[in-house]
């Protein structure tokens, strides 16, 4: 009988403990979804005026339209798509017409366009602000003798390009022969729901164990 009693117990609260993990995760998934819902909006808002100060975090997805010109300088981050196919982001200068000089992401070329002529001058464009972090343990170093990056770091590529740390990403086209990569909440991580099947799932295997042990129990006390 203490025998069947331990394992009773044992499998209450190791079960209980599976479930309250997948509960917890659910409520992270709420969590997330609403994030991202309010990420959403924030990109898809109309846009506003640049910000005398943007900052990395209040102003990270802003909506954004400024008007000014497009400088010809031009820095060549390699970046990967699966509709598109390996290419460029390319990072120019733009300066606006109150005489601010900030980073704009023009989009995506392909690596063969690598040295092809784009429309610069005058223009307006509208797009998100962001701060990507892309730059982990695996980011090799950029070759800026062979104009190759291969991470927008903001402040980075601001000192190269002598602007402010502000990163436009582009929504609207600033040259034919350039497919705007505007900002979306793909890249964000939401396995929440996964991680929550796992822990029920393990709960269910562990319920499924208890009874088989505590009949088992049961069987041989019997006998």
């Amino acid at each position: 009988m203490r025998r069947f009693l331990f394992l009773l117990v044992f499998g209450i609260v190791g079960g209980g403990v599976l479930v309250s993990l997948g509960t917890w995760q659910m409520r992270r998934l709420e969590w997330k979804q609403g994030v991202l819902a309010e990420i959403e909006a924030r990109i898809a808002a109309d846009p506003v005026a640049l910000p005398a100060a943007p900052d990395p975090e209040a102003d990270r997805y802003l909506s954004v339209r400024v008007a000014g010109t497009l400088g010809d300088a031009e820095l060549h981050v390699l970046v990967s798509t699966r509709d598109l196919g390996a290419g460029y982001r390319i990072i120019a200068p733009f300066t606006t017409v109150a005489g601010r000089r900030i980073l704009v992401d023009r989009g995506y070329i392909p690596t063969e366009a690598k040295n092809e002529q784009r429309s610069t001058g005058a223009m307006e464009i509208t797009g998100n602000l962001h701060w990507p972090q892309e730059i982990d343990g695996f980011t090799p170093d950029p070759e800026p003798d062979k104009n190759i990056w291969f991470a927008r770091e903001v402040p980075i590529l601001a000192a190269t390009l002598d602007t402010e740390p502000v990163l436009l990403i582009a929504r609207s086209q600033t040259d034919p022969g350039v497919t705007p990569l505007p900002v979306t909440t793909v890249g964000i991580p939401n396995d929440h729901l996964q991680y929550a099947v796992t822990w029920f799932g393990l709960g269910l295997v562990w319920a499924m164990m208890t009874l088989y042990f505590l009949w088992r129990t049961r069987a041989r006390s019997r006998s």
